[in-house]
């Protein structure tokens, strides 16, 4: 289990590059149910915790992909 502290001017999409190398896995740390109270942040102030869900790589492939290539 990862946590994050948020830093003044965080956002979704650049908390998930740091974590997963993919702005575009920002609704895998959205959708985790311990941050869902969160979701009215657009910008983040300092010192939100955020849970960061673990992802394998197949599952990071797949969220890539377009709706119609998923397996």
């Amino acid at each position: 289990m990862e946590y994050y502290t948020t830093v003044a001017g965080d956002v979704w999409d650049i908390i998930a590059k740091k974590f997963y190398g993919n702005e575009l896995m920002a609704d895998r740390i959205m959708q985790d149910r311990e941050n869902i109270t969160l979701l009215d942040y657009a910008v983040f102030p300092f010192g939100i915790v955020l849970h960061i869900p673990e992802v394998t790589e197949e599952q990071s492939y797949q969220d890539n992909l377009p709706d119609w290539r998923r397996s």
